[in-house]
């Protein structure tokens, strides 16, 4: 097991090392779990079901228009 360190600093926030980062493959917007018990803290990385999770939703705006009329608005026509 490798040992790596970082401060918190006053806002509470914490600098995932990079070396950390890589192991664990996280990116800018990932989402990490903090578990603790007792005097253990667990941090994991919070995997989504599908890569297609994020866009669930994010076109219910549209919800029950024409998808036909939808794309002769998009392309101009």
């Amino acid at each position: 097991m490798e040992t790596v360190r970082s401060k918190l600093t006053s806002k509470g926030q914490v600098t995932i090392p990079k070396e950390v980062r890589e192991r664990m493959g996280l990116r800018a917007g990932d989402e990490i779990e903090w578990r603790t018990e007792r005097s253990i803290l667990q941090v994991r990385k919070v995997r989504r079901r599908s890569k297609l999770d994020k866009w669930v939703g994010y076109l219910k705006d549209l919800e029950g228009q024409d998808p036909d009329e939808l794309v002769r608005e998009m392309r101009g026509s």
